[in-house]
């Protein structure tokens, strides 16, 4: 594979961009963008309504507390129109068009923005207006530091290309279009930098956040592995990545967990007691929950950001892009990043069966993997997998659980009919291949709706069409307890953990609700059909008082 060139191209036509995090205390951002050539009929902006990889529409704009423009030349305040609840039309300009306007950044989490005495981060999707029309054009942005001598030891974490900016500092970065500029997340502050090479490619990552004693070796080493492992996997005659650098960003708190992944960094958040520490510390399962975070969202570099459906390409920033293809992308995505553990040696293979076995057993226990299929839940992801209430597990299916089954049954089916010759790596391989690995990020042209099935045969041989139809496009349970026989792993179908149709019933006791505990009080949180909750007339919300 050829390694595209990062350096700048020829001046052109170009947008410019300058973001500081003026007032941390008060969490404002100041965006000034300069566009030089404005549509002379009047130029239109919006703000994308989602980010991609969390398919909920977001409504980035309403943390847009201040906007207004002026002409460069003469500094006469232009009136924005706005057009809708992401859009603004300023009226024609001559010369240099200027909009000014500060955004609200208080969300601690993966998809948008924070910012407070402490540190920075941003989306570009929550931050960075589009310029309609001209999006196809070099986007230059300044990163500028906050006022203030308080702020001087802090330093930039990002993967667009830099320009005068030296690396880690502040100063001007650029991207070749919008689509680009968003799909590159950046912190600042003063994180702590762990660096290594994987398959000779620089890995860094950025650790946002207090991890005393943190055991840096032991992260360094077991990041490595995944990564080399995942880049072998995909290229495994030139272990060639698909990146000229990478880079994660951590956030570390007392609480939390989840990740969103980009072109060739990844925004992740874990608890603090989650990371290895020198004292001899070891966090067990919330280690091997962060390992297999970090694996299954470096596995999205490939699938679902080079290799993705063919209605994501482009995005359409301003609603929701729908696609039946979740379960492949997300499901599949969540196959491999535990798996990816085991090749590696980081998590033994015991305990792979044991999360299997939860897995299994969550997917089994709900009955909305009865009423919809993974194909309609990640068509719906938008209104229901991402809007999850009281009733959910009644009603929809994890197209993230369920799709690893799916992923697993069908290695399993073509491990089996090819004799051990083929496996779901071959279909990974040649999905790289036939959508990735050479029209990225030009010509991409994504994953139809109805070319999957053609595809594992192509590259396998094995016929999937009635797998296929049956656990994705119907509600059919994946038959994993007949799939594993041929390699010698046995299911106890009635065994605590596990369930599902055909189940050896459980004699033990079940409310068949969840309850939570909330001041004291027991409160069903949820409550399954037909189970002895709901057949006695209790609700979610309802406060157990007493029992008999």
């Amino acid at each position: 594979m050829k390694k595209k060139s990062r350096m700048a191209p020829s001046d052109g036509a170009t947008l410019h961009y300058r973001i500081e995090p003026v007032l941390p205390k008060a969490h404002l951002f100041e965006i000034t963008l300069e566009i030089t050539h404005p549509d002379p009929q009047g130029q239109k902006l919006a703000l994308p309504v989602w980010i991609p990889g969390s398919y909920l529409v977001r409504e980035f704009s309403r943390h847009i507390v201040e906007i207004g423009a002026h002409e460069s030349a003469r500094k006469r305040p232009i009136e924005l129109e706005k057009l809708d609840k992401n859009t603004w039309q300023a009226p024609p300009a001559s010369g240099t068009l200027v909009v000014v306007y500060k955004v609200y950044a208080w969300d601690l989490s993966v998809r948008a923005a924070h910012l407070d005495e402490t540190h920075g981060f941003f989306n570009g999707t929550s931050v960075f207006l589009r310029v309609v029309g001209q999006e196809h054009l070099r986007h230059e942005v300044t990163l500028a530091p906050p006022p203030g001598k308080s702020y001087q030891g802090w330093r930039v974490a990002t993967t667009l290309a830099e320009l005068d900016a030296k690396r880690y500092g502040f100063g001007r970065y650029w991207a070749p279009s919008y689509d680009a500029l968003v799909d590159h997340p950046v912190e600042l502050g003063s994180f702590q930098l762990l660096s290594f090479k994987a398959s000779g490619v620089p890995h860094e990552l950025a650790i946002t956040g207090r991890v005393p004693n943190l055991d840096v070796e032991r992260v360094r080493r077991d990041v490595k592995a995944i990564c080399e492992e995942q880049i072998r996997l995909f290229e495994p005659q030139t272990s060639a990545a698909p990146f000229q650098r990478y880079v994660f960003l951590l956030t570390v708190l007392g609480e939390g967990y989840g990740g969103l992944e980009h072109r060739d960094s990844t925004a992740l958040i874990c608890a603090r007691d989650a990371l290895p520490a020198l004292n001899g510390r070891d966090p067990g399962d919330s280690y091997a929950s962060f390992l297999g975070l970090v694996s299954h969202e470096y596995f999205h570099s490939w699938n679902v950001k080079r290799i993705k459906p063919q209605r994501f390409a482009p995005y359409d920033f301003d609603q929701e892009n729908y696609t039946s293809l979740l379960w492949i992308f997300e499901g599949f995505t969540s196959y491999y990043d535990d798996l990816i553990l085991v090749r590696t040696q980081l998590l033994p293979v015991e305990r792979y069966l044991q999360t299997l076995a939860k897995t299994i057993a969550e997917v089994q226990n709900a009955s909305g993997r009865l009423k919809q299929s993974v194909s309609e839940s990640s068509f719906d992801a938008w209104i229901k997998y991402y809007r999850q209430d009281e009733n959910s597990p009644n009603a929809i299916v994890s197209y993230y659980k369920k799709g690893s089954l799916i992923a697993l049954g069908l290695d399993l089916t073509i491990r089996a009919a090819s004799a051990g010759k083929r496996s779901l790596d071959d279909v990974m391989r040649h999905l790289w291949r036939r959508y990735g690995q050479d029209f990225y990020p030009q010509n991409v042209r994504g994953l139809g709706e109805d070319e999957f099935v053609q595809l594992v045969l192509d590259s396998t041989g094995v016929d999937v069409t009635r797998e296929v139809r049956q656990w994705a496009y119907g509600t059919t349970d994946v038959p994993l307890e007949a799939l594993f026989k041929p390699f010698g792993v046995a299911m106890n179908p009635g065994a605590p953990g596990n369930g599902g149709r055909g189940a050896t019933k459980s004699t033990r006791p079940s409310l068949g609700a969840r309850v939570t505990s909330e001041g004291g009080l027991a409160r069903l949180a949820t409550v399954s059909d037909g189970g002895p909750a709901q057949v006695a007339g209790l609700s979610a919300g309802d406060v157990l008082i007493a029992l008999d």
